[in-house]
């Protein structure tokens, strides 16, 4: 089977051609196996780029842990530009004025914009690629709209909104706020992001009994209203360099608690992000990069 490495700002993956590999029936097995970093191809995860009979292509995500989830902001940059760099997808040109306008302020010297649709476990999504000598360099979500009810994210807390609620866990006291961008997620705003004991916290809150369907974890450290600095815990494989919905569920966050404003640039360990909650549609976008790594077959 051969393999593509990628990452978007260093949320890494392996990704499969499911267009031209034969794929095994035990894929959880597989994503265990080539996502280990010691004995594996080490990633946190795999992404299999598949046809689809509603969108250009079709994504399926596994974490390192072979659990299967609804989507992965970083990921889906990675597919979308796979697509087209490979020519599974040739798009069209991107007449959508809000993920123009990011890819624009990302990447102003772009030769051309073009958009492509992926079929993802929370539907059908709309992605925008900046072009560069037939290359795509920056990319741009539609990530579509924030979920923010708490029996839909889900998480076990009354009200229609789960927002600076009182959360003790592992020694701490902390206040929750609980978004789902298709899969869920956990924001907490804190002082100093880096002295969050993610080790131990991440496991602690992803597991906690709030969450019937676990969670994503993410720790916050606002530097104004339009910049944050964040770390992240995901769900199924752990302390991450990078993870897009969670950035989008930041940005949905900080919004809903009066913290930071509707466009927001996020510092991750590893890079940056821009996010924008955008009032008309109620969509949150998401700007970023997306990298090819090298290739390979599996097994060697």
């Amino acid at each position: 089977m051969q393999f593509t490495k990628m990452h978007g700002i260093g949320n890494d993956y392996v990704y499969v051609n499911g267009f031209q590999e034969a794929l095994p029936d035990e894929l959880a097995t597989l994503a265990i196996a080539v996502s280990d970093r010691h004995c594996g191809i080490g990633a946190d995860g795999l992404i299999l780029i598949l046809p689809s009979e509603h969108a250009d292509v079709r994504m399926r995500m596994f974490n390192a842990d072979g659990s299967e989830a609804e989507m992965c902001g970083n990921g889906l940059r990675c597919v979308a530009k796979y697509a087209c760099d490979h020519g599974l997808a040739s798009g069209r040109p991107c007449q959508h004025p809000v993920m123009a306008d990011m890819l624009t302020a990302s990447m102003p010297d772009a030769q051309e914009l073009r958009q492509i649709t992926v079929e993802t476990g929370r539907g059908v999504l709309n992605v925008a690629l900046a072009m560069e000598r037939g290359f795509a360099r920056q990319l741009c979500l539609d990530m579509g709209e924030p979920i923010l009810l708490p029996n839909e994210i889900p998480v076990n807390v009354t009200g229609q909104q789960a927002v600076g609620v009182p959360f003790d866990v592992a020694g701490h006291n902390l206040l929750l706020t609980a978004v789902s961008m298709g899969n869920p997620h956990a924001v907490f705003f804190v002082t100093d992001v880096a002295a969050v004991d993610l080790e131990h916290v991440g496991p602690a809150v992803e597991n906690h009994s709030l969450f019937p369907q676990k969670t994503n974890v993410h720790f916050v450290q606002k530097n104004s209203s339009s910049q944050v600095t964040m770390r992240t815990w995901e769900r199924g494989s752990g302390i991450t360099l990078a993870c897009g919905t969670g950035a989008a569920a930041v940005c949905v966050a900080g919004v809903l608690a009066s913290k930071t404003d509707p466009s927001l640039f996020v510092h991750l360990p590893g890079g940056d992000l821009r996010l924008r909650w955008h009032e008309p549609d109620n969509h949150v976008y998401l700007a970023g990069p997306a990298a090819e790594v090298f290739t390979g077959h599996w097994p060697d």
